[in-house]
């Protein structure tokens, strides 16, 4: 795909750099630059990369270990690799020397140590090299996903939904939070993920009042909630669910737990549309929980953006006044959590269209006893 979506994505940069007057970005975050080349089975985890963008140019600066790949998957395209043996800095530098007087962007997430760096390659050039910091630049454009994105997050959505649907008629009372999070993680790289998009919650009892518990030897017993927040990796992109499953029929408490996490993820879903806000949509899930008499009991925010990263922007939380537009995907992830007792959550993601929001879960959302 690099070759179509990589044109749009540094079109965007350049126009962003233009309204900013910046002559150059410099990107290190690895999302990024995965983002911005569009590669496939190029990059792994180390922080091996550099991409710099000008109005002429897209150079990967990389090292011998990833040349003939980055060259291969570059064929194409505009993006030049280059795995000269020299830092990132020094080659940034070097690039941009040229006699011309250069603006250039660096997102305030680059490591302090590499940012000085950049300083001293400059000053030993003696470079009219100008460095400017910028917040959220690249990840701000990312926030908008493209038809090949949304194609990319539903399949791996797919994945999920299906080992959902596995779990439910494997897990029993006996079987440890453990057991249960190997299963799911199992079944999810057989039947397709390249991964996972973070370490699986599996949360029984009163563990499920910790909202980012770590699954344990604790055993699933009856007449308690299981909360299972997973996701896998597909095509690169994550997804991002979460569902409560019962062992046996819940008490009266339980069932109107989650009824009201039901109601607010509904509510939330039917009003999600481009133009209203991240702490509008977190305020109106807020008021739902409190008239079921769960006011204060969720205490995260309603949700986040998801793509390449299991977090992205934009955030559905009370700090968010940004208007939400057309291209955001955003999960719904209402939670009650009762500390001592027991907690639960119930977690879709989906895209903002013209329309409204279109979702990619398939699991439905009736009570799960099993």
């Amino acid at each position: 795909m690099a070759a179509g979506c990589a044109r749009g994505r540094l079109e965007r940069v350049r126009a962003a750099c233009a309204a900013e007057h910046l002559d150059a970005f410099f990107v290190r975050d690895l999302s990024s630059i995965r983002w911005l080349t569009a590669f496939d089975d190029v990059f792994d985890d180390e922080d091996a990369h550099a991409l710099l963008v000008d109005s002429r140019d897209v150079v990967l600066h990389t090292d011998s270990r990833y040349t003939e790949a980055a060259r291969q998957a570059a064929e194409g395209t505009s993006i030049a690799v280059d795995d000269k043996r020299q830092t990132h800095s020094v080659f940034a530098v070097r690039f941009l020397a040229e006699g011309r007087t250069v603006a250039l962007g660096i997102e305030d997430t680059l490591m302090l140590g590499e940012y000085r760096a950049l300083e001293a390659a400059r000053a030993q050039a003696a470079s009219s090299l100008q460095v400017r910091e910028t917040s959220g630049f690249v990840r701000s454009l990312r926030a908008v996903k493209d038809a090949t994105e949304v194609a990319r997050l539903k399949a791996a959505q797919a994945i999920t939904d299906a080992a959902f649907a596995h779990l439910v008629g494997f897990m029993r009372a006996g079987m440890t939070e453990r057991a249960v999070q190997i299963e799911l993680e199992d079944f999810m790289r057989r039947h397709g993920a390249d991964g996972l998009a973070f370490p699986s919650i599996v949360a029984t009892g009163a563990n499920g009042a910790s909202p980012h518990a770590i699954p344990g030897d604790t055993p699933l017993e009856a007449g308690q909630c299981v909360v299972l927040d997973f996701g896998a990796r597909a095509q690169g992109y994550c997804s991002d669910m979460t569902r409560t499953v019962f062992l046996g029929a819940p008490d009266a408490r339980m069932r109107a737990a989650y009824e009201a996490i039901r109601c607010a993820n509904e509510r939330v879903q039917a009003a999600l549309k481009p133009g209203v806000t991240g702490a509008a949509m977190h305020a109106l899930a807020e008021q739902v929980l409190a008239e079921a008499g769960f006011g204060g009991k969720m205490g995260h925010s309603l949700g986040h953006g998801v793509g390449i990263d299991i977090h992205e922007e934009p955030n559905l939380s009370p700090r968010n006044s940004d208007e939400l537009v057309e291209g955001n995907v955003v999960t719904i992830e209402p939670g009650v959590y009762l500390p001592g007792e027991f907690g639960m959550r119930l977690e879709d993601f989906g895209v903002l269209t013209h329309e409204g929001f279109a979702v990619f879960t398939e699991s439905g959302h009736d009570m799960m006893v099993i």
